[in-house]
């Protein structure tokens, strides 16, 4: 995924591409495949162990330096470089890799239409299929494990080598060409050939409600997400409710989501971040409709860029959040190019909502719990809402 629009001075790439810091880097490498991690069954303890210091980036670049001195693969040394550091939410990605990442921030990625995460024992579950998708037509769906691609067993594996496979990397496959998955479903054992398809993240989609409220659905913070989230604002019936749908969100550019808090706020703080130490904060813009009855519908899925938007309007006092804990990805990841032309994203800070709850390893709770039912349970909120004012 490009992070170009990610904050208002985004830093440069030595080949000019922009260089920014994405809060959701599995979900930039996923959905450039149409494979969409979403979220790990992890613990909150083992979700909460601390980022590697931004000064290993020094360690990854010298690795790179070092197998390229060799002759050897740059990348696979920063890998490995990588995975000794402890940071988990790093990756190192291939010229190529990188460049679907930049195009599915962009809203458009070659894939299978999956979306995909990696449970807690190393096994590759599908969480999601794209409707009309090769993977929907094939039968695929949510539940369903995946369990090789191309012939090579996926379980264990890093996302990223998984992403990597799918997309048929090595082969420089492209729309068109075939990919060979091998899947679980219970008892039931089989392989399924997709043919990859070019697709777009519809990170957007909108609804109304019998009772009059309108359902804003947020999939990704994909580049023009937050200006559909303000269209979709502006379009509801006048005084109508609004329930804000971010179950499943896996995150994407910050900007976009604090663009996206600009529909609901009059400016003011949605949330501040470091890098490397020095403290920064992000504002939403003014002229926001605050009057409009609004409830925010959260789960286990909601990460990162998603979570720093709750958060804000959380504790502003702006929305009323149903559903169940968060993930709790709070960390900035920056990318910057290695030697040899493949690009790393490292941990380098961490990020706070308007009242300085940290969200990393925490995740935000909600103020009313809600599981199966939350979308009726948010119904009921926001009727109580429009009532009440």
């Amino acid at each position: 995924m490009s992070g170009r629009d990610l904050f208002c001075q985004p830093r440069r790439m030595r080949r000019g591409a922009a260089l920014t810091l994405v809060f959701a880097s599995v979900l930039g490498v996923g959905a450039a495949t149409g494979s969409l991690p979403g979220t790990d069954r992890e613990t909150a303890t083992e979700a909460a162990r601390p980022a590697a210091p931004a000064g290993h980036h020094a360690d990854v670049v010298r690795a790179a330096e070092e197998a390229m001195a060799d002759g050897t693969s740059s990348m696979e040394a920063a890998r490995r470089a990588v995975s000794r550091s402890g940071d988990r939410w790093a990756a190192v990605y291939s010229p190529g890799e990188y460049e679907e990442f930049e195009q599915a921030l962009d809203g458009r990625y070659t894939g299978v239409g999956l979306w995909a995460r990696r449970e807690r024992d190393g096994r590759i579950e599908v969480t999601k299929v794209r409707a009309g998708s090769p993977a929907a037509e094939a039968g695929i769906r949510p539940g369903d494990r995946l369990t090789r691609v191309d012939g090579h067993r996926v379980d264990g594996r890093p996302v990223t080598e998984v992403v990597s496979l799918l997309r048929g990397e090595a082969t420089g496959a492209d729309a068109g060409t075939t990919v060979r998955l091998g899947l679980q479903r219970g008892t039931r054992v089989w392989t399924e050939t997709l043919r990859r398809a070019r697709l777009s993240t519809d990170s957007v989609t909108v609804r109304h409600l019998a009772g009059g409220a309108t359902v804003i659905k947020v999939a990704a913070f994909t580049k023009g997400t937050g200006d559909q989230v303000r269209g979709a604002v502006r379009r509801a019936p006048h005084g109508a409710g609004i329930v804000l749908d971010l179950r499943g969100n896996s995150g994407g550019l910050v900007t976009e989501a604090v663009t996206a808090a600009s529909a609901f706020l009059d400016g003011g703080l949605v949330a501040t971040y470091d890098i490397d130490g020095e403290q920064r904060a992000l504002h939403a813009d003014g002229g926001g409709d605050t009057a409009r009855p609004l409830v925010t519908v959260v789960d286990g899925g909601t990460m990162s860029a998603a979570e720093l938007l709750t958060g804000a309007l959380q504790d502003r006092g702006r929305a009323v959040v149903v559903g169940s804990r968060t993930f709790g990805k709070g960390s900035v990841q920056m990318p910057s190019r290695l030697p040899g032309g493949s690009v790393a994203e490292l941990t380098v800070g961490h990020y706070r909502t308007p009242s300085g709850r940290s969200v990393d390893g925490q995740g935000i709770t909600p103020d009313l719990e809600a599981d199966e039912g939350a979308l009726r349970q948010a119904e009921t909120v926001l009727s109580g809402l429009g009532e009440a004012r």
